[in-house]
């Protein structure tokens, strides 16, 4: 799981902001406690004595009977000080332990991301979601009964039966999302429902906490040609979330305008994310020759290869929906 810059920036800068809010409530809560009842402060301040004259004692002779003592004495004070806590304040009023037990608030255990960023991380990650989906795509929405379910000779069943297989296989391929996923091509006619169901997957697998990208392929090609032709750090960081967001969606692949750059920069996003098995979802109208007759034939055998192909069947759907289906 990969988190952009922007995320990771956004959830430092919260878990710094909780660390100072935790730190300055327990401060004001201490000192409440010890303006309240002085002989917490006292018993604090033994306890830290002992310990110390404990410590220096350590390596000397009859270091180990100091530190029994030292622990013994501070069993007995804890319990007092636990008995004094308890008559004066609310249960968990003063916790001085530190923001995270794990990491100390600092957000990394070594060099392994802890928890409580990883929590942040993800959190800012949905934030960044729900921006790119807004719409009311998902997997429940996805209506079956805008696909006929009488007999079709032709493809050996009826268009809802390919459908239900292939809403099931969406929400199978999101509900199981990982690096080792794969890769869906969601190919068939205008308005069959292609965009619906890839960002219905989009949604679900954000919502897992792994980054996701959504582009037309109009949109795509426009970003990668800029930073061709006129690059700076705003271009190559948009391209570098294209090569390594968990999950890239192009959606409507064919639509944008065809030329030598189109095909390179589509062989090199493509070649780039399969060697680094960073899975996409891609929707298109093509079918494998027209794929090769578009790029090349060497994109159309990735396309066709290293993809699952899905199939879209029935009736332009927005056809249906503006006669009142």
């Amino acid at each position: 799981m990969s988190f952009s810059t922007e995320v990771l920036l956004r959830a430092k800068a919260r878990l710094a902001s909780m660390r100072e809010d935790h730190a300055s409530l327990n401060a004001a809560r201490q000192a409440q406690v010890y303006r309240k009842v002085p002989r917490i402060q006292a018993i604090d301040k033994q306890m830290q004595q002992n310990m110390l004259k404990a410590a220096i004692s350590a390596f000397s002779e009859g270091g180990e009977n100091a530190m029994a003592l030292a622990k013994l004495q501070n069993q007995q004070l804890q319990s007092e000080r636990d008995v004094l806590m308890a008559e004066n304040f609310e249960p968990g009023y003063w916790n001085d332990a530190p923001f995270c037990t794990t990491c100390g608030g600092t957000g990394y255990v070594g060099s392994t991301m802890c928890h409580c960023l990883k929590a942040l991380c993800v959190d800012e990650q949905r934030k960044e979601l729900g921006a790119i989906f807004t719409g009311a795509e998902s997997f429940d929405s996805f209506r079956l009964d805008y696909y006929p379910d009488a007999f079709v000779p032709q493809i050996g069943g009826s268009y809802r039966i390919i459908m239900e297989k292939t809403l099931k296989a969406c929400r199978e391929y999101a509900r199981t999302f990982g690096e080792n996923s794969g890769n869906l091509l969601l190919g068939g006619g205008t308005g069959l429902g292609k965009t619906h169901l890839a960002l219905a997957v989009g949604k679900a697998v954000g919502e897992m906490g792994y980054s996701v990208l959504y582009e037309t392929a109009v949109s795509l090609f426009a970003k990668l040609e800029q930073d061709k032709f006129n690059s700076t750090e705003e271009t190559r960081k948009a391209v570098e979330k294209l090569e390594k967001c968990d999950l890239l969606i192009v959606d409507d692949l064919g639509t944008e305008m065809t030329g030598q750059f189109t095909t390179s920069a589509l062989y090199g996003l493509l070649n780039t994310r399969l060697m680094n098995r960073k899975p996409m979802v891609i929707t298109t109208n093509l079918n494998v020759e027209d794929a090769g007759k578009r790029y090349s034939p060497q994109i159309a055998s990735r396309l066709y290869g290293d993809f699952v192909r899905l199939t879209f069947v029935g009736s332009d759907i927005r056809i249906l929906r503006n006669r009142g289906f």
